[in-house]
Formats: C-alpha cells, sequence, structure tokens
C-alpha cells in the first residue's frame, strides 16, 4: 500500500473540525520546555558502516549454538527445519491479520486449521483455538474458562509442579475476580484442578489417576501438556481432559531471548462454546467447494470487551503457522521420534550427572526434557563458574521465590534441560565439568 501525505488542506480540514487554528494547539498541555528537547543524534552513517556497526553491537550476545546449552525452564532449544522459516517469510503470512473476510484470506484460514488438526491430533482433543500469546497466558485463561463453565464454584486448584510464573501470570488475570487460588487436591467448590505434564521440573505425571479423582470432585480437569512430550507420553485426552493447554515455542519456534511464544489450547466438543479465542472451522460454499472461515465465535469477541468471552485477540498466527509448519515438515513418525530421543537423552544425561560425586538426581520418577541436579554448592554459583567455559549447566532454581502454590526451591539446585540438540559427547563434556568443579565441597 502507498504512503500518501496528508495536504495542507487535509489538515486543515482536520484542524477545524478540531475547532483549532492550528497543530501547536494540540500540544498546549505539554510544558514547553519539554516540546523541543535536545537529542545527541550522530551524523547518519552509510549502509556499510550501519552494517558494520550492528555486527559489532550482535558480537557482544552470546548465541546457545556457541555454547554448550542445556539452560530451558520454559523456553527450549530445539532443532528448526528450514522450510519453517522459508514458509514463514513469505509475504501473505509475514503480515498476518485476523482474517475476518473468508473470501479473500482462504490461505491463511486454512493454514489455521491444518495447525488446529496437528494439535487436536498430538492432545487428543476435539477441538483447539487459533490461538493466545503463549502457554502461561493459555492456562489463565483455561482458568477462567473454568469459572464460567462452573458458575457459583470459585476455587483455581493447583497441583504440584505449575510453573512459577505462569502461576504470577494466573494471579494477574484473576486479580480483580472472586476467584480463589490454592494448591491440593478438587473438591465440590473447585471450579477446576490444573496440573502440568511434564511439570515445572520435568516430572511426568499420572494423568489418568489425577483426572479421575478431579471428576470425582465435579471439577474440570485441566492439564497443561508440552506438545511435544505429547508425541511420546498418552495423550492428555485420552486421560479425560477437559482442557489442554500448552506452550507451542518447541514447535519451530526460536528462543528469541524468551519469546514470542505459542499459547496452545484445546478443549472438547462440549464445552466448545466457552472458549476464548478463534476457531476456524471448514465448509462448504455455495458451489460444493470446500473452504476455511471463522466459526463458534461472534465478531464481539475481537471488538467489544463486555461481551467478550477474553479481552485478549492477538493474532498469534505467524507462531501457529511455524508449528504446524515444524509438525508437517517432520511427519508423525518424526515428531515422534524427535519426543523419543528427547526423552532418552535425558534419562543419559540424568544417570551422568547422578553419577558424580557431590551430586544427586532423584530417579524415583521418570523426567522429560528437564530434571533438578542437587549441587555440592550454591546451584547460581555453579552456573556461573561453568558459564566461563562456555557451558550454560541449567538454570539455578534459587531465582524463583517462595510462593503459597509452588515448591520452594533449595539454593543447591539445578534445572539441567536437554533436548536432541545436545550430543552424548556435550553430556559427558558437561558431566566432565560438574566434576572438575571446585567452588564447593565433594
Amino acid at each position: 500500500m502507498s504512503y500518501n501525505p496528508h495536504t495542507e488542506g487535509d489538515r486543515l480540514k482536520m484542524l477545524e473540525q478540531l475547532g483549532l487554528k492550528a497543530v501547536e494547539e494540540l500540544f498546549q498541555d505539554i510544558p514547553e520546555s519539554c516540546r523541543y528537547p535536545e537529542v545527541d543524534i550522530p551524523d547518519g552513517l552509510s549502509e556499510m558502516e550501519v552494517k558494520n556497526r550492528m555486527k559489532q553491537l550482535s558480537d557482544r550476545n552470546q548465541s546457545a549454538d556457541d555454547a554448550l546449552w542445556f539452560l530451558g525452564g520454559g523456553i527450549y532449544r530445539h532443532y528448526i527445519p528450514s522450510v519453517v522459516d522459508a514458509v514463514l517469510s513469505r509475504g501473505e503470512f509475514f503480515t498476518a491479520y485476523t482474517p475476518y473476510q473468508p473470501e479473500v484470506s482462504q490461505g491463511t484460514l486454512q493454514a489455521l486449521f491444518e495447525f488446529q488438526t496437528m494439535i487436536g491430533e498430538l492432545y487428543g482433543m476435539e477441538v483447539v483455538n487459533a490461538s493466545h500469546y503463549d502457554g502461561a497466558a493459555a492456562m489463565a485463561e483455561a482458568a477462567l474458562m473454568a469459572l464460567r463453565c462452573k458458575p457459583g464454584r470459585k476455587e483455581i486448584v493447583l497441583d504440584e509442579g505449575i510453573h512459577p510464573e505462569y502461576i504470577q501470570v494466573m494471579e494477574t488475570y484473576l486479580a480483580d475476580s472472586a476467584a480463589v487460588i490454592r494448591m491440593g487436591r478438587a473438591d465440590e467448590a473447585s471450579a477446576c484442578f490444573i496440573t502440568a505434564n511434564p511439570s515445572f521440573t520435568g516430572q511426568i505425571r499420572d494423568l489418568k489417576a489425577l483426572g479421575e479423582e478431579c471428576h470425582a470432585a465435579g471439577a474440570l480437569f485441566i492439564v497443561h501438556a508440552d506438545p511435544l512430550a505429547s508425541a511420546f507420553l498418552e495423550r492428555p485426552g485420552a486421560c479425560g481432559a477437559d482442557i489442554v493447554t500448552g506452550e507451542g515455542q518447541p514447535l519451530g519456534i526460536p528462543m528469541s531471548y524468551g519469546g514470542p511464544g505459542l499459547g496452545l489450547f484445546a478443549t472438547t466438543k462440549k464445552l466448545i462454546r466457552k472458549m476464548p479465542g478463534r476457531v476456524v472451522g471448514c465448509t462448504q460454499d455455495a458451489g460444493g467447494r470446500a473452504g476455511c472461515v471463522l466459526t463458534f465465535s461472534a465478531r464481539e469477541q475481537h471488538i467489544r470487551r463486555e461481551k467478550a468471552t477474553s479481552n485478549i485477540c492477538s493474532n498469534q498466527g505467524l507462531m501457529a503457522l511455524a508449528a504446524a509448519v515444524y509438525l508437517a515438515a517432520l511427519g508423525k513418525e518424526g515428531v515422534a521420534g524427535t519426543a523419543r530421543l528427547v526423552y532418552d537423552k535425558t534419562a543419559y544425561a540424568a544417570d551422568a550427572l547422578n553419577s558424580l560425586e557431590g551430586y544427586s538426581v532423584d530417579r524415583s520418577h521418570p523426567c522429560y526434557r528437564e530434571f533438578v541436579l542437587n549441587c555440592p554448592a550454591p546451584a547460581e554459583a555453579v552456573a556461573h563458574e561453568l558459564q566461563k567455559e562456555g557451558i550454560f549447566p541449567g538454570l539455578a532454581l534459587s531465582r524463583f521465590e517462595a510462593s503459597p502454590y509452588g515448591a520452594d526451591f533449595k539454593e543447591n539446585q539445578l534445572l539441567v534441560c536437554v533436548t536432541e540438540m545436545n550430543s552424548r559427547e556435550e553430556i559427558d563434556r558437561l558431566a566432565k565439568a560438574l566434576a572438575g568443579y571446585k567452588g564447593g565441597s565433594k
């Protein structure tokens, strides 16, 4: 679209409409001394000079590809096929907008429909939306949906192992409501019970047992499930989940300093009209041709606050497309194979580090992608020392303050993350570096 600046006549008409004589009158509320501050802007540079300057700045950053990377905690380093960026960079996708008009948005709508279908298969759920800001927002929206589905019940019950920052987001979402967040198990006052599989610390949960206990109390069973792990573990839908949320970042989305992410949200047909966000459906036009449209939500969902099931209507279509391309590129066997590889490498790393003198890993529960390593010294000091060697051994859990809704992590606990990107040689190098750590007693 061409940019056409306003003419002098256009400006005069707007000023007349506002009852003003000059543009300067619009800024009368700003003190005159603040209107035109002196800004120290250097002289312009040539393209070559700008490129060199930007490279100097970028070189000050340390890439995960330039280090041994075992850092996770919610954002993960997975391999991204080159086809993902190739498709995303196409102009018709890269400038995504909510596709209200199906007659000119079939490409975007079909891509989102395929995304919903694949996530539905991963989770074993009937309905998927497209989509939310990130996993934390999706979980909070699920709690709000449970309150709508269970009027009169005000408790949001959390299982152990929910990401501490997800809980903070949920507290923000529910701050102006009568809802109460607590830890424990569901009862007759509970709208829902929320668990994570795997947990924040990587533990694999027994979803069937938790779901049966939750439904016995009449509450909705909400599972925050890792999408990649769901290709390897039993699907949440098969375990009785009413709502499934997740963070889609592992599916073809780079870490990018912590975002953007992709909030996944799935539910049952029974609850579809209570679900927030956009849903794309497949239908036929008058000529019998297949076509996709937004369905099960009125435009008020996006533009009228008081009518919406959610006040969040961001278009995460580009990230949803990335996930769809990733899943299509790997295929069913590729996704399952990657998920299995992550599990096997996690087990190998846990065994290797557990064998080190002074270190221990709780091996009583199977873990996926992450596990807690108990160190012989403060984990933050261990991580700082190894980073000097280009090794990021994990996340020091002491960074998370004690919360009434979450675990009270210890100073010596390190959350170690392993993906398919970590070779056996890299894991062995991590073990060797930890064994040689001299900052604490063994």
